[in-house]
């Protein structure tokens, strides 16, 4: 049974940062790109940021380049995302999830068959 549960989010103020844990367990961790996602109240869910499998290859989304880093830990089987610089319109809520390969880091949720529960993250001004 594929499991991922977020971890780390929380009310913060604005320019402060936090650091997201997915762990997962039931799948072949190394085998999967793991992605970030957030959906904020009223809008769709968007990508943020995701790793190939072997870490060697990223995607992070313009909005936030350079405050935002993903990182895996293949020996643990957790995923990360670093938030720096964090601004009220980060408020949302973040999931991660499993995609269907290794290597292809894919911006859209048709990639990721296997989702987590998500965990809020609210930056106030």
């Amino acid at each position: 049974q594929v499991r991922l549960v977020e971890s780390g989010g929380g009310l913060v103020q604005t320019g402060a940062s936090l650091r997201l844990a997915c762990a997962t367990s039931g799948f072949t961790f190394s085998s999967r790109t793991l992605g970030w996602f957030r959906k904020a109240p009223g809008k769709d869910r968007d990508f943020v940021a995701g790793i190939s499998g072997s870490g060697r290859n990223t995607n992070v989304a313009d909005s936030v380049k350079g405050r935002f880093t993903v990182s895996r830990d293949n020996a643990e089987a957790t995923v990360y995302l670093q938030m720096n610089s964090l601004k009220p319109e980060d408020t949302a809520v973040y999931y991660c999830a499993a995609g269907s390969g290794r290597d292809l880091v894919a911006p859209f949720e048709s990639w990721y068959p296997y989702w987590g529960q998500g965990t809020q993250v609210t930056v106030s001004s």
